[in-house]
């Protein structure tokens, strides 16, 4: 095999792959360009900024002392009378809920069905500002 032929058959991948470098360089993807000054993806439209908020989480335990799943969890105000926020525990027995951050207190309680006269197991929560407010539920047979 002799030089010139060996040079012909690469002069044509080679300038095959400099005029590619060339395309990509003049336009690059979408996905790299920079965003423009202010850190708007958009101009004219603003991002919406994420209110603080405070975490309650908790785990609900069985009579068993094990993770509960599937438990229905109910947050309310303390100042109010009906839940407003209702969830479920998932196989690890957690839960969590964002509320509004600030000072307040919230009572959490598992909605089970109890012996007559018992009322199910409640935690009373303080939250002072963005925060996380870790609690556990026990459930009694």
């Amino acid at each position: 095999m002799n030089t010139e032929s060996c040079c012909a058959r690469l002069r044509l991948p080679l300038l095959l792959l400099l005029l590619l470098g060339a395309l990509l360089s003049a336009y690059p993807p979408q996905s790299l360009a920079q965003a423009p000054p202010g850190g708007r993806s958009h101009p004219g439209k603003s991002q919406p900024k994420e209110k603080p908020y405070a975490l309650i989480f908790g785990t609900v335990y069985g009579p068993d002392d094990r993770a509960a799943y599937g438990v229905k969890v109910k947050i309310r105000r303390a100042n109010e009378k009906k839940a407003k926020w209702e969830l479920y525990s998932d196989h690890q027995g957690e839960f969590a809920q964002r509320v509004p951050a600030g000072e307040a207190d919230y009572i959490v309680w598992a909605d089970v069905k109890t012996a007559k006269g018992s009322s199910p197991p409640e935690v009373k929560v303080h939250v002072i500002n963005d925060e996380r407010q870790d609690i556990g539920l026990h459930l009694t047979k």
